[in-house]
């Protein structure tokens, strides 16, 4: 499967896709209205950002606990409950007066039912689609991630400024009650992938066999931690100027969309794996002019160059398909959602914190210097080799 035409046939593939897409528009526009409305009423940059992405850091406890239901429960039913629990926790976020404790509050357990959502939407995506065509439709659904940022941090900092952030909030809620109802009228009715009662005993197990395999474990950490550090930057856009933070927002995805229309349709397999490290590198690199503090023009031009890098996570899951057995597709997927959510979460709090005593400039460039580091640790154990079997 190489052409957009031939994957658009496949019947199921559009309803997963306009979900995607709605899904991730409410959850941009919730996410900016909230760090824009929490940013106004504490003025802290680690407040802040842990609202924008502290769910993220929630996402352990679902890869620990709950991570067998991916391919244990019936993905329509799934994904639209899932919808539904996201729609009614934004609609509550909205709720006048709420203390700053329940707020988040309320991102932990979205952040935990999120962690099988991933799972659950991709484990299926891998299988309405023949292996050969699951990096073609996962680069679709990236681009539908990158093009959907662009509209809704675009939308999102429309409405805060045309509504409030709280009104703003509601509209978010609206979007994910849309997405629950594409998903019940637009997806058949399957069975689970594998048998027998979700539970922390099958998710533990499930886990162990994954991460059994040294070569999937590495693919793993290049998966999570070079991107976890470099959104830890993307966390700071609010505190390094306000008043562009949807346009730094909206640039960073347009970068990622070119990125994956590249990588996903237009690069030889015969190169993919020789890319993945300096696309890595590309996604950091850029950062370090945030040192000098440039005015919005450069650090538009940075952010935008740098997304391309997250290209690379699609060559990395392109791989870890090949390494993982079918009845575990949609738990590794599901695990590497996850870790890499916990990981950005991590990578902002960690930002938001120095930030707090350094300022955001410098703590964007610590991090691109982390990230660099890092993947240079890992390309050796990633280096080309000959096909390896799924353990």
């Amino acid at each position: 499967m190489r052409t957009y035409r031939e994957l658009f046939a496949v019947k199921e593939f559009t309803p997963l896709f306009a979900t995607s897409t709605l899904q991730v528009v409410a959850w941009t526009i919730g996410n900016l209205a909230l760090g824009t409305l929490v940013f106004e009423a504490t003025g802290s940059p680690l407040l802040s950002a842990l609202a924008m992405f502290g769910p993220l850091l929630a996402q352990v406890l679902g890869a620990t606990l709950l991570m067998s239901a991916a391919d244990r429960l019936p993905p329509r039913m799934a994904l639209a409950g899932l919808a539904l629990v996201f729609g009614v926790g934004m609609a509550a976020q909205a709720i006048p007066g709420l203390p700053m404790a329940a707020r988040f509050a309320i991102l932990i357990v979205i952040g935990v039912f999120a962690s099988v959502g991933g799972g659950v939407r991709y484990g299926l995506l891998n299988e309405i689609l023949s292996r050969d065509g699951f990096l073609l439709g996962r680069s679709v659904m990236n681009m539908t991630v990158g093009a959907s940022q662009i509209t809704g941090f675009a939308a999102g900092g429309l409405l805060v400024t045309l509504l409030t952030p709280t009104q703003t909030l509601l509209v978010s809620a609206a979007l994910e009650f849309a997405a629950a109802l594409v998903v019940w009228l637009g997806l058949s009715k399957r069975p689970p992938r594998a048998s027998g009662r979700p539970s922390v005993a099958q998710t533990w197990q499930g886990n162990a066999r994954l991460w059994a395999s040294k070569p999937r474990r590495y693919v793993f950490l290049a998966l999570w931690i070079p991107n976890g550090l470099i959104v830890g930057c993307e966390a700071l856009y609010v505190s390094y100027d306000p008043s562009s933070a949807g346009l730094l927002f909206a640039c960073a995805a347009f970068g990622m969309l070119i990125g994956d229309t590249l990588v996903g349709r237009f690069v030889p397999a015969r190169w993919r794996e020789r890319l993945g490290a300096p696309m890595r590198l590309l996604l950091a690199a850029p950062y370090l002019v945030f040192f000098t503090e440039p005015p919005i023009g450069v650090a538009v031009a940075a952010v935008t160059l740098a997304s391309v890098g997250y290209a690379a996570s699609l060559l990395l899951q392109e791989r870890l398909m090949a390494l993982t057995p079918d009845d575990l597709s949609g738990h590794a997927l599901g695990l590497n959602g996850s870790g890499m959510m916990v990981l950005q979460g991590v990578g902002a709090t960690v930002a938001g914190a120095v930030a707090q005593f350094a300022g955001p400039a410098l703590a964007m460039t610590a991090m691109a210097v982390a990230s660099v580091a890092v993947t240079l640790a890992l390309a050796p154990s990633l280096r080309p080799g000959p096909a390896l079997e799924p353990a």
